[in-house]
């Protein structure tokens, strides 16, 4: 199928470029010609189908490249959460119940809700890390059926943990495997994953880097967000949180380790001597009080993610922004436009696909924008413009592997009857809480 988007402006983050009055033609989700002037075919037909851009920004889809979909029952939640006073506790009085509770029926609604949220911002890809320890077997399966309904793109793991004992650890790698091994699409690629080093023996690790080994695909764990990790690290195994998983072979170009707010030097030298990418969260991280990466500026691969706090990438990126300019950090607006457009470098690792580009031989992930600019919006000031200005408000259009699933912000079926049965589903989830 050929579709063709006439008449847009495209604007590229990283590098900056803007290109006025072209014209995209996408063939079989990939874009084939940007061009001002497309050609037409023997039978004198341009294409199947034409959106008229009408002179609106065309940019890439944004990538999550870390969230958790079954947090987005979660919002206002009313069960009964104990003070936490730090990021343990905080852990231990309302994630690992919530993720508990939940099962089949509320993980499919968090997973479809958060990827409605996800496209109605503009994002096109999610990487998402899933833990339903009552529910393991067929859990990203149902993900998988929440991320199809609506096309969004993703990468799907499951966390792997020992504190729901042997039979979830292993029921846990199980999961991820056939995942990996039966459920992959074209649009779904699977990761391994696992929660963090502090919730790990030795035992896991070298369970976790069979698997990394069999399916090669990378590790997707959080590593460092706390101190508490790093402490907990160095005084049961002499080890920092990342010499500790380098050790065990789970540290190279498909990693995704995720915060790293108290990672060290050496840390930081490891992930760079491998190519594996820290995921950045700036909203989490200020939500549970764990502190700022002051370093960002010396690690080689950077994305951004939301943690589970929705998917709406401009927002983080530009919160991402004015967190490091309170900070005293250096780093400028085109930084955090290169660590989101950097989420597409992942995409491509695991997908073997060109990502990130309006250009001949790249997928065709893209949103039009509605951006009314009132300065001048040129290269050279697109981050000026992204920061200060445009907005998941401006999402007007997404196309995902060339098909518009989201057009004149309308998904193309009824999404009043979802949401009111995920706010049934959300009720119940909170009740189930309460046994946990």
């Amino acid at each position: 199928m050929k579709l063709l988007i006439k008449n847009a402006s495209v604007l590229q983050y990283h590098p900056p470029l803007r290109m006025d009055g072209m014209n995209i033609l996408i063939e079989d989700g990939s874009i084939s010609e940007v061009t001002e002037h497309i050609g037409r075919d023997p039978q004198n037909k341009i294409a199947d189908r034409v959106i008229d851009a009408q002179g609106r920004l065309a940019v890439c889809g944004n990538v999550c490249s870390h969230t958790h979909l079954y947090s987005a029952l979660a919002r206002g939640i009313l069960a009964h959460v104990p003070p936490s006073k730090d990021f343990v506790s905080i852990l231990k009085n309302l994630w690992w119940r919530l993720d508990r509770a939940l099962d089949e029926q509320s993980l499919y609604y968090s997973g479809l809700v958060g990827a409605l949220d996800a496209i109605r911002c503009g994002t096109t890809a999610v990487v998402d890390h899933s833990a339903s320890p009552s529910f393991i077997h067929g859990s990203l399966f149902v993900v998988k059926q929440a991320l199809e309904h609506c096309r969004l793109r993703g990468i799907l793991c499951y966390e792997v943990t020992d504190r729901n004992g042997k039979q979830g650890r292993e029921s846990g790698i199980e999961e991820n495997l056939d995942f990996i091994h039966q459920q992959e699409t074209a649009l779904l690629k699977g990761a391994v994953g696992a929660h963090a080093p502090f919730t790990l023996c030795d035992e896991t690790l070298e369970k976790l880097a069979e698997a990394v080994g069999a399916v090669k695909r990378g590790i997707h764990i959080h590593a460092a967000e706390d101190a508490y990790d790093q402490s907990y690290s160095r005084a049961h195994f002499g080890l920092s949180v990342v010499e500790r998983l380098e050790r065990f072979g789970l540290i190279d170009d498909r990693s995704l380790v995720i915060h790293g707010v108290h990672l060290g030097e050496t840390d930081v030298d490891i992930l760079n001597d491998h190519g594996s990418f820290l995921v950045h969260n700036p909203r989490s991280n200020m939500n549970n009080r764990v502190g700022y990466n002051s370093g960002l500026s010396r690690i080689r691969n950077i994305a951004i993610g939301t943690d589970g706090m929705g998917a709406d990438m401009f927002e983080e990126t530009t919160i991402g922004y004015f967190k490091s300019m309170d900070a005293g950090s250096a780093l400028s607006p085109a930084d955090f436009l290169r660590f989101l457009c950097n989420g597409n470098t992942i995409l491509e690792r695991y997908f073997g696909s060109k990502f990130g580009r309006i250009a001949p031989g790249y997928r065709a992930d893209l949103v039009l924008l509605d951006y009314e600019p009132p300065t001048p919006l040129v290269a050279k000031n697109i981050g000026g413009h992204f920061v200060f200005g445009i907005a998941s408000r401006n999402v007007d259009t997404v196309i995902i592997d060339g098909s518009c699933v989201y057009e004149h912000r309308r998904f193309p079926f009824d999404t009043e009857q979802i949401f009111r049965d995920s706010r049934k589903q959300a009720q119940r989830l909170w009740d189930k809480m309460e046994e946990y």
